[in-house]
């Protein structure tokens, strides 16, 4: 079981808001980078700004460059297929790379919420993440 915490941000319309935020970490060579999005049961897939990408060794190159929509309207993306790690346990998933840096980086549900039940308890402020065998 992992547990992640809610953490309190500022907003535009509230003086404060809990937000679901996990503790990942990144495949970059031989070590990890870490990484705290947001845990978005919203998104579709997992999306990393910019300069994370160029961090992990992203460059723009070959890929077909896609347009992802969400709240904030549409922002190109580059799909990579990555590593990542939440807790002790290494997962391949599909990446979004954001082409912009002004986008929120999140944990999205494609290849994530397939490993794990994962329950919201926002009273409590932490997130369960349980393993599904």
């Amino acid at each position: 079981m992992i547990v992640f915490r809610y953490k309190s941000e500022k907003s535009r319309y509230q003086k404060e808001i809990l937000r679901p935020i996990a503790d990942v970490w990144l495949k970059r060579g031989n070590t990890w980078v870490e990484f705290h999005p947001y845990i978005d049961s919203g998104a579709d897939v997992t999306l990393i700004p910019l300069s994370l990408g160029e961090l992990l060794g992203f460059k723009i190159g070959g890929e077909k460059i896609e347009e992802i929509g969400g709240i904030r309207g549409g922002v190109p993306v580059i799909y990579k297929n990555w590593q990542i790690k939440l807790g002790e346990k290494v997962l391949p998933i599909l990446i979004a790379w954001a082409l912009v840096e002004e986008v929120p980086p999140l944990l999205g549900r494609t290849d994530v919420f397939d490993f794990f039940r994962i329950t919201f308890l926002q009273k409590e402020r932490k997130i369960i993440f349980e393993e599904i065998r």
